[in-house]
């Protein structure tokens, strides 16, 4: 337990700092989570017995994520097309390795490499998004430190109106703990969270930030129920041991796997974001 707070502290000031101390320090530090991510994803399927060209992945997993930095300067001179056209070589280059391959299951491989790119670096890249909008103009870190701390009210909420109140499971196949008291309780104090929050940043309405609080708290437990489904499926109680006390990355960013992409959609056609 020790181990456990003193780990969350140092994480909880790491992630503040990664948003506060400017647009740069921002892009950089989630291209690196991102990255670590992804081949904490291959790490595991190896260990399933697949395999993910790993090497390849990365490199399309980097280029994924410069695309969304370029476009999200909206910046017409900077080359975004030139770019995301280095895709196809490298893309095509993970399909001419296979044949020099010996596997049994060549395709399973391939696919493993696309999927370990849009289950985390595509999530990843939306979340970056976040920060920069027509909406806020230039980098603002309101957006993505509203983002989690709605998370982290969630998960709180939903964690202790489940101890206190859970009776019913949710989804008893994927997490045998969780409940739909719990579930319920976390998406309101995750509401709760976005209306106090619309009391500071004034680039959304109130209802726009409960709004988002409401979609971070169905689909980051989504996110969670997917990532314990993969977890379960390989036969794996935690992604990593990077964080003592916490797990891997996957597990500390299940919750924005799907919540990120639904959020900056939503913010995209109802804003104009």
């Amino acid at each position: 337990m020790k181990t456990r707070a003193i780990t969350g502290f140092f994480f909880i000031i790491v992630m503040l700092g990664s948003m506060l101390l400017g647009g740069r320090v921002f892009d950089a530090f989630y291209l690196i989570l991102a990255i670590l991510s992804l081949i904490e994803f291959y790490r595991l399927m190896k260990g399933s017995g697949s395999s993910p060209a790993q090497l390849l992945g990365v490199f399309t997993g980097i280029l994924v994520y410069l695309t969304s930095v370029l476009m999200g300067s909206f910046d017409p001179d900077l080359p975004v097309h030139s770019l995301m056209l280095l895709l196809v070589p490298v893309m095509a280059a993970v399909f001419i390795q296979e044949l020099y391959r010996k596997s049994a299951a060549p395709f399973a491989n391939i696919g493993y490499t696309f999927l370990g790119v849009i289950f985390v670096v595509v999530p990843f890249s939306f979340f970056h998004a976040l920060g920069y909008t027509r909406l806020l103009g230039d980098y603002s870190f309101h957006i993505p430190l509203g983002f989690f701390i709605m998370l982290w009210a969630n998960d709180t909420g939903a964690y202790l109106s489940g101890y206190f109140f859970g009776r019913t499971k949710l989804f008893e196949r994927h997490s045998p703990k969780k409940t739909w008291e719990g579930f319920i309780g976390g998406v309101l104090i995750a509401c709760l969270a976005g209306y106090i929050l619309s009391l500071f940043y004034a680039e959304l309405p109130w209802y726009q930030w409960v709004t988002v609080g409401g979609l971070i708290g169905c689909f980051g437990t989504l996110g969670d129920l997917v990532e314990s489904m993969f977890k379960r499926s390989i036969n794996v109680k935690d992604s990593g041991n990077i964080l003592p006390g916490h797990g891997g990355l996957l597990d500390r960013f299940d919750g924005l796997l799907l919540a990120a992409p639904i959020v900056y959609t939503y913010l995209y056609f109802v804003t104009n974001l």
